[in-house]
C-alpha cells in the first residue's frame, strides 16, 4: 500500500559537551589561573510541517534520529561548539504522541510549523566558574547534559474542508476529478483508492476549498474490513461531509436504501461525533436514468430514505451538476466559518 500514515521512531537529541579543566600557562604569568572554558549545548530535534509531503512512508526506512553533540571546552576560556540542531520534515496533519504514555505532544497543522520534540543537553561547566579567593586553583568541572531521548508515534490526519464518503464504485475518485485538479486513479473494479487524495476546488478567485477522496467504506470497516479502519481517521478533520451514492448499481439486485445505511452506520460506529457531523447526500451516476425521470427518481429516493438534510444529482463521469453542487458548498462553508481554535492545535516550541 502507498500510503503510510502512522510511524514509531525514536529521537535522541545531542548531549551537552563537557566543561574543560585547564590553568593558564604563560611564561612571565606565574599561576595564571584558571581558564577551563564551557561545553557547547547538545542540538536539540525539531519536526517541521512541510506542504510537498504526504504520506509518511520515509519512516518505515529510518527509525532512529540523532542530533549531533556539542563540543568540549577547552584552554583561554574557550567554549565548545554548539551541535546543530535536527529538523526532520513531516507532512502538514501530523500528530505526534509520545510513545510511551501516549500523551500528544503537537499537532502540525500548518505549513512551516516546528515542533520541539527532544532537547539537546546544556553544556557543562569549566574550571573558570569555580575560582574563588579562597579556591585560586580549581579542579572542579561540570560534565554536559544528556541529551532528550523518546519514542514517538506519529499519526497523520489529512486536512481538508470536505471529506467524500461511500461505498466502493460510487464514483468518489470520478467526481473529484471533477471538480478540480486532482487526478486520481479511476478503473472499474472495487478498492481503486488506496490512499486520501486531496484536491482544492476553486468555485470563483479567492474563494476555495480542500476536498479529500477517502478510499471506500465497506461493512466492518470500523473493526478493520476493507481499507476504511485505516482512513476512518482522516475524516475527523473535516467540516462536512459529501456522501456519493451509486443510484444505477451495476447488480440490479443492490439495495441503493441499504448501501446508504451502511454508510451512516460505519461513522457513527467509529465515531459518535462522526456520524453526527453534517453530512450531504450526492445521487451520483444520475445519467444513467432517463432523462425525464432524473428529479421525480431523485426525490423519490429521497423520501425512501428518510432524509431531509441537503442532497444534489449529478453526473460526475458526464460532469454536470458538479460545480453548482460546489458553489452551495462553498457559501456552507463560508456559514460556518473558521474551524474552532482547539481544532487547530499547532506544534509550540516546547515538547
Amino acid at each position: 500500500m502507498k500510503f503510510v500514515d502512522e510511524a514509531t521512531i525514536h529521537v535522541q537529541a545531542g548531549d551537552g559537551g563537557n566543561g574543560a579543566l585547564s590553568f593558564r600557562r604563560e611564561k612571565f604569568v606565574p599561576r595564571g589561573g584558571p581558564d577551563g572554558g564551557d561545553g557547547g549545548d547538545g542540538g536539540s530535534i525539531y519536526f517541521e510541517a512541510r506542504s510537498g509531503l504526504n504520506t509518511l512512508a520515509d519512516f518505515r526506512y529510518t527509525r532512529q534520529f540523532r542530533a549531533a553533540n556539542g563540543g568540549g571546552g577547552s584552554g583561554r576560556q574557550r567554549s565548545g561548539r554548539k551541535g546543530p540542531d535536527l529538523v526532520v520534515a513531516v507532512p502538514i496533519g501530523t500528530l505526534v504522541r509520545d510513545e510511551e504514555t501516549g500523551d500528544l505532544l503537537g499537532d502540525l497543522t500548518r505549513d512551516g510549523a516546528r515542533l520541539l520534540v527532544a532537547k539537546g543537553g546544556r553544556g557543562g561547566l569549566g574550571n573558570t566558574h569555580f575560582k574563588s579567593s579562597t579556591n585560586r586553583a580549581p579542579r572542579r568541572t561540570v560534565p554536559g547534559a544528556p541529551g532528550e531521548g523518546r519514542g514517538l508515534f506519529l499519526e497523520l490526519q489529512v486536512l481538508a474542508d470536505v471529506g467524500l464518503v461511500g461505498l466502493p464504485n460510487a464514483g468518489k475518485s470520478t467526481f473529484l476529478r471533477a471538480v478540480s485538479e486532482a487526478r486520481p486513479k479511476v478503473a472499474d473494479y472495487p478498492f481503486t483508492t488506496l490512499h486520501p487524495e486531496l484536491g482544492v476546488v476553486t468555485v470563483e478567485r479567492h474563494r476555495s476549498f480542500v476536498i479529500a477522496d477517502i478510499p471506500g467504506l465497506i461493512a466492518g470497516a470500523h473493526e478493520g474490513a476493507g481499507l476504511g479502519m485505516q482512513f476512518l481517521r482522516h475524516l475527523t478533520r473535516t467540516r462536512l461531509l459529501l456522501h456519493l451514492v451509486d443510484v444505477a448499481p451495476v447488480d440490479p439486485q443492490a439495495d441503493v436504501r441499504k448501501d446508504v445505511r451502511v454508510i451512516e452506520e460505519e461513522l457513527r460506529l467509529f465515531d459518535e461525533d462522526l456520524g453526527s457531523r453534517e453530512r450531504w447526500l450526492v445521487f451520483n451516476k444520475a445519467d444513467l436514468w432517463p432523462e425525464d425521470e432524473r428529479l421525480s427518481r431523485a426525490e423519490a429516493l429521497r423520501k425512501a430514505l428518510g432524509w431531509d438534510g441537503p442532497y444534489a444529482v449529478v453526473s460526475a463521469i458526464k460532469g454536470w451538476g458538479c460545480m453548482e453542487l460546489m458553489g452551495r458548498l462553498m457559501q456552507r462553508l463560508e456559514a460556518l466559518g473558521p474551524p474552532a481554535p482547539a481544532d487547530v492545535m499547532e506544534g509550540s516550541g516546547d515538547a
